[in-house]
């Protein structure tokens, strides 16, 4: 059975938290309480991985503290005008090697991908808080590795802001237009039972 919310219809059943979930750019100039944050990090410290490696790192600050500069510069000025105001900038961060117990260590072909489940279950335990995280693109992959002191054998993934949700109008106009939660693409082009179409 189809499920809508948010504005957004599933055409099949799933939990309603997929859909109420979204990336929103207006937060509120609000400090995250300490056992929040942790809890969001606490819900990617669970997600599953490659023999259970756990390659993800967040290197994250908090808005008003010495370490804030230091990632908020990372960003786009497109992405700085909104991200001003979230609680918390985080660069994702995964690790390029495995190292199995009794073994050398061996290049980790999942690490982006266990990362990114690390991801989904932050963005998703954010959201059962009644905050949001906004995952990004446009920031300076470069400098991040550089100005956070990223290791060797370690991948630069995204960046993200954690916030309080607040009211779109509190966004320049032309964001502030945009800000309603996408759609999806329809499921058929994203499954291909037995395989790709043979070209």
């Amino acid at each position: 059975m189809a499920l809508t919310g948010n504005g957004r219809t599933a055409d099949h059943a799933i939990d309603r938290q997929f859909l109420d979930r979204w990336s929103p750019r207006a937060f509120g100039a609000e400090a995250i309480p300490d056992e929040t944050l942790m809890s969001i990090f606490e819900a990617a410290r669970w997600a599953p991985s490659c023999f259970n490696a756990q390659p993800w790192r967040f290197v994250y600050a908090r808005r008003d503290t010495a370490h804030w500069p230091t990632l908020f510069n990372l960003l786009i000025p497109g992405n700085q005008l909104w991200a001003q105001n979230a609680s918390v900038l985080a660069v994702a961060v995964s690790k390029t090697i495995l190292e199995i117990p009794g073994g050398d260590p061996v290049p980790a072909h999942s690490h982006s991908y266990d990362s990114g489940a690390a991801w989904m279950s932050l963005a998703l335990q954010a959201h059962k808080l009644g905050w949001a995280a906004h995952g990004m693109m446009g920031f300076d992959v470069e400098k991040a590795r550089v100005d956070l002191h990223v290791p060797d054998h370690h991948r630069v993934e995204a960046a993200l802001a954690i916030g309080r949700p607040a009211p779109a109008d509190t966004l320049p106009e032309k964001l502030a237009a945009r800000e309603i939660p996408s759609g999806r693409n329809p499921l058929a082009d994203m499954i291909l039972e037995g395989g790709f179409p043979k070209s």
